[in-house]
């Protein structure tokens, strides 16, 4: 099927761009920092029959403006989510994080403001903000030389398929990579900076305990092991999802859907 439409919105000094589907209570989708909101094709297909799904364009990609703040840290993504989120008279929302994603997810989750539904994260990164100055100021280095080396459509070439299960098929492999080569060398610096310098476990003590931890089995990028232990530290379950690996709902959007809405309808005992 062919992407949903991108809509764009001037938010304070920039443009917020996003995809949206359906109606109903709204399902919030925030991408990693490899991805961008036309990665979410599945949830805006399938999750729209029970919810006003929104999957934006994080600052820096896809139609998105760049952050003002040249080296920014969550705080400053999730002061946009906000915004956006008041601009569109969206409250109360359900919101999921993949990856870097779920740090932004969670430093939104965490402001006074924000009194989210829902907190799910998956495939969550923890970010290297509680690491010595030397280890993230290399983990930032080493995703800027890349993007110097190989620019950004090089590196979509290079990292998609080690973002998809081994044997993935080639079609899913190349959405990964097309989706990940619409960001920007500035946006995609910004949240490397945000990735080596914030902390999930941070962000996640001032939010709503998540509904659940999901992770593909082959994930090689936060491994099932870590993400087991994101669920054990803020005491939620942790759900293993078969045959996939870090690009988890593109490669089984059906699969990935059905974990979701099981985590939400457990949560609100309706399971």
């Amino acid at each position: 099927m062919p992407d949903h439409p991108l809509q764009e919105r001037a938010i304070g000094d920039g443009i917020v761009a996003w995809r949206e589907a359906g109606t109903g209570p709204p399902l919030v989708l925030l991408h990693g920092i490899g991805s961008g909101s036309a990665s979410w094709q599945a949830q805006l297909d399938q999750l729209s029959r029970r919810f006003r799904v929104l999957a934006w364009d994080a600052p820096g990609y896809g139609g998105s403006s760049p952050l003002a703040r040249q080296e920014p840290l969550a705080s400053d993504y999730a002061a946009v989510v906000h915004a956006w989120l008041a601009a569109l008279g969206v409250s109360e929302p359900v919101v999921v994080g993949h990856s870097l994603g779920a740090i932004v997810a969670a430093a939104w989750a965490a402001r006074a403001d924000a009194h989210a539904r829902g907190l799910l994260l998956a495939s969550p990164a923890r970010g290297y903000g509680k690491a010595a100055p030397e280890v993230r100021s290399a983990k930032y280095r080493e995703r800027i030389e890349l993007v110097e080396r190989l620019g950004i459509e090089g590196l979509a070439r290079e990292r998609s398929a080690g973002l998809c299960a081994p044997g993935a098929p080639q079609a899913t492999v190349a959405r990964v990579a097309a989706v990940m080569a619409r960001a920007t060398a500035g946006g995609y610096a910004q949240a490397a900076y945000m990735l080596a310098h914030d902390d999930l476990a941070t962000h996640l003590r001032g939010a709503p305990r998540p509904l659940a931890v999901l992770c593909g089995e082959f994930d090689r990028v936060t491994p099932p092991a870590g993400c087991a232990e994101v669920a054990a530290d803020c005491s939620c379950p942790f759900v293993t999802l078969p045959g996939v690996a870090h690009a988890c709902y593109v490669e089984d959007g059906e699969g990935f859907n059905r974990a979701l809405c099981a985590a939400l309808d457990a949560a609100e005992g309706t399971a």
